[in-house]
């Protein structure tokens, strides 16, 4: 089925539609220490009708040669979060944090007024493989900040675990390292699961935020 179709998700639900895109259909590019694909427009990669979903600005997918990465460049005004699906990936910052992560961790930067950081892979056998997502924040002007959570396979086996959820949620703690999901200063929530064959999981969406019509949901 083509990204352009859309159907009823359910007769239950005519107002609730589900818009598939295939992952081919992303932007990409093979940089040969990086190999990367977009979900938005992104760098070279430009397509009007995908610039952000929402709040969601960027969905990168990462796969990272070893001993290379991004070295240190600048972000502001926006959430930033890393998800490790494989490897090991080091992040510093100019906050004065440095972190090797690894899978099922997220680590997550509100960057605020301003930080500097690099991301790494300092293996020197291994590629990592992770999401670099970026969600635009409701307020402006706010003092960077740093998170990481780590969410175990056995956790998200078949449940749908909150990982990344809006400041003010329920079990939301603006630690820097601790349970719950990672603090986020923007109107999004990122969930995650890892379905067996023949497993499935529900969600139920809440009502739309104070301002808005509807709500929408992203699956990767």
């Amino acid at each position: 089925m083509s990204s352009t179709a859309s159907t009823a998700l359910s007769p239950l639900f005519p107002n609730v539609k589900l818009i598939p895109r295939l992952n081919t259909e992303r932007g990409g590019a093979d940089h040969g220490w990086l190999k990367t694909f977009h979900t938005f427009s992104f760098a070279g990669y430009w397509d009007p009708r995908y610039m952000s979903f929402g709040n969601l600005r960027v969905i990168n997918e990462d796969r990272v040669e070893p001993t290379e990465g991004f070295g240190t460049h600048g972000h502001r005004e926006m959430e930033i979060f890393s998800y490790v699906v494989s490897g090991e990936l080091e992040h510093k910052d100019s906050m004065g944090n440095l972190e090797i992560l690894k899978r099922g961790d997220i680590q997550l930067t509100s960057a605020g007024t301003g930080i500097r950081h690099s991301e790494y892979n300092r293996n020197n056998k291994s590629v990592v493989h992770f999401l670099q997502i970026w969600a635009e924040p409701h307020t402006r002007g706010l003092k960077p900040k740093y998170f990481t959570r780590h969410f175990t396979d056995e956790e998200k086996t078949d449940k749908l675990v909150t990982v990344v959820a809006p400041i003010g949620s329920e079990g939301v703690k603006e630690e820097r390292e601790g349970s719950g999901p990672a603090p986020v200063q923007s109107n999004v929530t990122l969930k995650s699961t890892i379905l067996s064959p023949g497993k499935s999981v529900e969600h139920i969406f809440p009502a739309p935020a104070s301002g808005e019509t509807q709500r929408k949901g992203y699956i990767h």
